[in-house]
Formats: C-alpha cells, structure tokens, sequence
C-alpha cells in the first residue's frame, strides 16, 4: 500500500482499552473507505481490535505480529 493512502496511528505503551478507545475516536475522522494502521504493544488488541472492528463494522484487512506487538490494518466502513 502506497505511503500517500495510509496512516500509521502509534498507539504502542497504551493498555486496554485505550488502544480501542482511541481507535474508535480516530475512525470518526476518517474518510468512508479510508484506512488506517493501528500499531499496539497491548496483548489484549489481538482480540479487541478485531471485536471493535466487528462491532463498528469496519473491516479488518490484515493482522499481524510485529516485534513486541502487533499491526492492525484497518478499513473504515462505506
């Protein structure tokens, strides 16, 4: 994904449910469609991320481990 069409939202050092919380707050900004990549060092988001996106319907594009954490690609609900 080119570097123009994506935003990194750094949310490593927070605890649950910060990561969700402010997650959620960020994606009332964004564009429909718009996507987003949370990076958490919470082992929590592993399941609340995917939950919110669930709840929220958002789609959630891709996860993966990274170092001590992990990386969520989100895509903002049309």
């Amino acid at each position: 994904m080119p570097d123009a069409d994506r935003l990194i939202y750094d949310l490593k050092g927070l605890k649950c449910p910060l990561p969700v919380l402010k997650t959620r707050k960020r994606m009332k900004t964004l564009a429909p469609g718009a996507l987003i990549i949370v990076e958490t060092t919470d082992p929590l988001a592993i399941i609340d991320i995917p939950h919110f996106c669930n709840e929220d319907g958002h789609s959630l594009e891709q996860s993966e481990p990274m170092g001590t954490g992990h990386r969520f690609v989100i895509r903002k609900k049309a």
